[in-house]
């Protein structure tokens, strides 16, 4: 799925849309040690409004974030396909509404049996289906299509207590200490997953979506072992192999410059794809172009393809909008400075009478030190 479908999905994920009905919500209560303390299957209308807005919040969740971070698109494997697979179980339920329980089982144990989780949580799915709008030619919806994408959606939201603090009691008059003994459902998922994915205004059952809160930690278990996909880079390992290849290729020639110019260039090339329906990508060759024109040697380039094909493998490319910084760190030992993206040329690097120097243009000689405004003379 790409930006635009996405966001397609979800501003119709509501009552309020006329294209949108959630039907059947299953929810499922999973203690630690993975016994399942409560299992249900709801008619979505039947269930009071309260509590329903608030699992139609939590699975509304699970489309939110970004592409490339939160969200991932993965392809089953073959062996997927496979009566005990996951991509079988998926459709099994799909194509039971959620109202085949004995399909719901499966699904529910391929969840707890498969994923690593440290507390109890509540799996909620819910079957949604969409009338397709119809579009036209400047992409304005007016009116819906023949078609239909229908779909399951699961959010996973963990499950604790919470110590409330010191609270004001009005029957002693007193203040005292309370500690909430309830078992509290989080709104907020911490992963999820969309199946089958909306495809080319189309639904495609051989791809899943997965979910993440943290994209920076992703739960792996739940790609590779619930979805039975192989999980490739999060967007915090994306980054750091990218500054893996730059070391790598790039080694003594890496600067200030450099490194200020190279971000930068990726920058630009978001920027430029924002009206873009798919991610812009990061290959050997764009990262060969960017670093020549900041001024790496061909000497050192010529080792690039064979840097990014160790590093990255057979990926077509890091997402260029994981790599960048928005800010640029200059750390030592002893000093960490933040520059902003819009003040990175009024620093520069230099060797002052033998000694490594870092030079700061200051526009204006008031300067503000733990607070207290100063000014250099």
């Amino acid at each position: 799925m790409n930006k635009k479908e996405i966001a397609e999905i979800k501003k119709n994920f509501s009552d309020s849309s006329g294209f949108f009905t959630l039907d059947h919500i299953v929810s499922v209560y999973v203690d630690p040690q993975k016994n399942i303390r409560c299992n249900e299957n709801k008619l979505y209308a039947l269930i009071p409004e309260d509590e329903g807005a608030v699992m139609l919040e939590s699975l509304k969740k699970v489309l939110s974030g970004s592409a490339g971070k939160n969200l991932m698109e993965y392809s089953f494997p073959k062996e997927e396909y496979s009566e005990d697979g996951a991509q079988n179980i998926l459709y099994s339920a799909l194509k039971g509404r959620l109202e085949d329980e004995a399909a719901n089982a499966r699904l529910i144990e391929r969840i707890i049996n498969n994923m690593e989780y440290e507390m109890a949580y509540t799996i909620i799915i819910g079957y949604c289906s969409y009338s397709i709008a119809s579009k036209d030619k400047n992409d304005d919806t007016y009116g819906e299509s023949d078609h239909e994408y229908n779909f399951i959606v699961a959010a996973i939201c963990p499950v604790s207590t919470g110590d409330d603090g010191l609270m004001f009691d009005s029957e002693s008059n007193t203040i005292v200490k309370k500690m909430n003994t309830d078992l509290i459902i989080s709104r907020k998922p911490t992963d999820g997953f969309l199946y089958p994915v909306f495809s080319d205004r189309s639904p495609d059952v051989n791809n899943v979506m997965y979910y993440t809160a943290t994209p920076k930690k992703p739960n792996i278990s739940v790609v590779e072992n619930v979805l039975g996909c192989g999980f490739t880079m999060s967007c915090q390992s994306e980054k750091e192999t990218f500054q893996q290849v730059l070391t790598d290729v790039v080694a003594d020639e890496l600067s200030y410059t450099v490194i200020t110019q190279v971000n930068e260039a990726i920058r630009d090339i978001v920027n430029n794809s924002r009206n873009e329906t798919e991610l812009p990508l990061i290959d050997d060759n764009k990262l060969h172009n960017i670093l020549f024109d900041a001024g790496v040697s061909s000497e050192k380039l010529d080792a690039l393809p064979a840097v990014f094909k160790e590093r990255v493998g057979d990926s077509d490319g890091l997402t260029a909008e994981n790599l960048i910084e928005n800010k640029t760190v200059l750390a030592t030992p002893e000093i960490t400075i933040n520059i902003s993206r819009e003040a990175t040329d009024k620093v520069r690097t230099s060797v002052i009478n033998g000694r490594r120097c870092l030079i700061i243009d200051l526009d204006d000689p008031s300067i503000s030190i733990n607070g207290l405004t100063t000014s250099v003379q």
